[in-house]
């Protein structure tokens, strides 16, 4: 999800406003997947990198993401949802922890569609744990890799899209994008709606997907 700040300037408001609009584009965007089947949606909220940022912006940014939790936690236990986050999210501050870990109990029984956030999240980072957790249990190969990341027992994924015209993976999903099939758009993040998600889905479903063969 990436051009919420300049869709801000493009406005001449605040970097935050676009930090919200883009909130109010993950829940149109969410429930049209849901609407749509999709069995897993997984949107990269916070990378490792984002540390970088002015401090305002990213207290900012967890501010946003509490808010979401605490507002849209019923609807997700009302309508099945099961949450999933990536990355090392249980560094953040401890009342995010706290509310992550209480939304998690909330939904782990829930057997519908998956929604996950990367959170803290850096795929080199990801890797290198798995990588680390499977020698210590034995033989390092793609299996047993595949068992430690933070996405085990998560579909394949089947396509990543990149939103705001930026054309590479910026960290993300480095591992399981192997054979992904990937959509990049001009589109801000902000300005992506459930019309959007159809058309990229319809030119998925029209592409060939040979996973190295003829």
């Amino acid at each position: 999800m990436d051009g919420n700040g300049r869709w801000a300037k493009k406005r001449h408001l605040p970097r935050a406003v676009g930090h919200q609009r883009g909130v109010e584009a993950v829940r149109s965007v969410s429930r049209a997947a849901r609407a749509m089947g999709l069995e897993a949606l997984t949107l990269y909220a916070f990378s490792t990198e984002n540390w970088s940022r002015p401090e305002d912006e990213v207290s900012a940014l967890m501010g946003l993401l509490k808010h979401f939790i605490q507002s849209d936690l019923a609807e997700f236990v009302r309508d099945n949802v099961r949450l999933r986050i990536l990355g090392e999210w249980r560094a953040l501050a401890p009342d995010l922890v706290a509310l992550i870990e209480d939304a998690l109990e909330q939904t782990a029984a829930n057997t519908g569609p998956a929604l996950v956030v990367a959170l803290n999240y850096g795929a080199q980072d990801e890797i290198a744990r798995a990588a680390t957790k499977a020698a210590a249990k034995g033989a390092v190969t793609i299996g047993s890799i595949e068992a430690e990341l933070d996405t085990a027992g998560l579909p394949p994924l089947d396509l990543l899209i990149r939103t705001s015209g930026e054309v590479r993976l910026s960290n993300f999903l480095l591992w399981q994008a192997a054979y992904a099939e990937m959509i990049f758009t001009d589109v801000l993040w902000p300005d992506f709606s459930p019309a959007h998600l159809h058309d990229a889905l319809a030119e998925f479903a029209e592409r060939e997907r040979r996973y190295g063969g003829r």
